[in-house]
């Protein structure tokens, strides 16, 4: 069986110095996370943070610049995840639009609230990616490049 990491999206989005984060159902706890998913097939990185924004928040994301690149070994699953985390702004809300299956709501949470909730993030990684913004870590879209056909 060959092996291959998993590779994920996340954005971080900031307004007003709160995050916009989700609350979803993750083996029948419900954890805090940002916004984030799988790059599917066909997919670039970019379309893929895109669509995920929407999907789970319900809206239209802008990526900005690349926050980071975090492999995380998952012990517990015996997986590996490769996340690109994007960070950007939200600039279209749809509030009536659903939001994906497992994704409870969207909510601003400012880092304060998201310290006082560290025992129901997904994972450390979310941590992680909002501090690595804070301290300023901003990489150009332009290291990506996509060769699709």
């Amino acid at each position: 069986m060959q092996w291959k990491p998993n590779v994920t999206v996340a954005a971080i989005i900031c307004n007003d110095d709160r995050f916009l984060v989700v609350e979803e159902k993750d083996n029948n706890r419900i954890v805090i996370n940002q916004p984030a998913g799988h790059l599917e097939r066909g997919e670039t990185l970019l379309e893929a943070v895109k669509r995920e924004v929407l999907e789970e928040t319900g809206w239209d994301f802008e990526p900005l610049n690349i926050t980071g690149l975090y492999l995380y070994p998952n012990k517990v699953k015996n997986l590996t995840y490769l996340r690109i985390c994007f960070a950007g702004r939200a600039i279209r809300q749809h509030p009536d639009r659903p939001l994906d299956h497992g994704i409870l709501r969207a909510l601003w949470m400012s880092r304060a609230e998201l310290e006082q909730a560290r025992e129901r993030m997904r994972s450390e990684m979310v941590l992680r990616c909002f501090d690595d913004y804070l301290s300023g870590q901003a990489h150009p879209l332009t290291l990506l490049n996509h060769h699709l056909s």
